[in-house]
C-alpha cells in the first residue's frame, strides 16, 4: 500500500562507471566493458515491471581531450548490447572545474532524462556508487541508491539515505518505496 506523499517510481537511471559496468578509468575501448555481477538480471527485472532505465554518466575524459565522443558513443553501445536496451543516455563530457549544471552532483543530467521520459523527478530513482550520483539525485527531487563499491568513500555511506549492498538490493529498495 503506497503513501499519497510518496509517488511511484516509475523509471531508474544508473550510474554506467562502478555501477553497470566495472570501472575503467577513461574507458575509450568497447572490448574493455564488463557487466557488474548482476547487472543484467536486474535491469532485466525492472524493465519486466515496465519501469523506464536511463544511463546518466560524468564523462570528464571527454572534457580532458582523453576521450573523443565516439569513443564515449562506442562504449555505450557495447554497454546496452550487453545489458539490454535503455530508454535514455545522459554524458556530461565537463571537468569538475567547468561549473556546469550536468555534471554530478548538480542535477542537470537527472532534470534532462525526466523531460525526455516525461516524468516529474520525484517518480524517478538514481542508483550509483559513490556520493555524487545520490547528491545528484536528491538535488533534482529524485530518490537516490547508494550502493557502495571498495572505492566509495565512507562519508559518502554514512551520508546516503538509502544503501543497498548491490543493484538488486537497491531495486528491491526502491520497489518498497513505491
Amino acid at each position: 500500500m503506497g503513501s499519497s506523499k510518496t509517488p511511484q517510481i516509475r523509471a531508474v537511471l544508473f550510474d554506467r562507471d562502478g555501477t553497470l559496468v566495472v570501472d575503467v578509468p577513461y574507458n575509450g575501448e568497447p572490448a574493455l566493458v564488463r557487466p557488474m555481477p548482476d547487472a543484467k538480471a536486474v535491469l532485466d527485472s525492472v524493465r519486466r515491471k515496465g519501469l523506464s532505465t536511463g544511463v546518466v554518466s560524468n564523462q570528464s575524459g571527454l572534457g580532458r581531450g582523453l576521450l573523443v565522443q565516439a569513443q564515449v558513443d562506442q562504449v555505450n553501445a557495447r554497454v546496452e548490447q550487453l545489458l539490454g536496451p535503455f530508454d535514455v543516455w545522459e554524458i556530461c563530457p565537463h571537468m569538475d572545474g567547468d561549473g556546469c549544471g550536468c555534471r554530478k552532483p548538480a542535477p542537470g543530467m537527472v532534470y534532462s532524462a525526466c523531460r525526455k521520459l516525461g516524468l516529474e523527478t520525484s517518480e524517478v530513482a538514481l542508483i550509483g556508487d559513490i556520493g555524487a550520483d545520490v547528491e545528484a539525485a536528491e538535488a533534482a527531487g529524485a530518490v537516490g541508491v547508494l550502493v557502495p563499491t571498495p572505492l566509495t568513500r565512507p562519508e559518502e555511506v554514512s551520508r546516503a539515505r538509502l544503501v543497498a549492498p548491490d543493484l538488486a538490493g537497491a531495486v528491491r529498495l526502491l520497489l518498497e518505496l513505491a
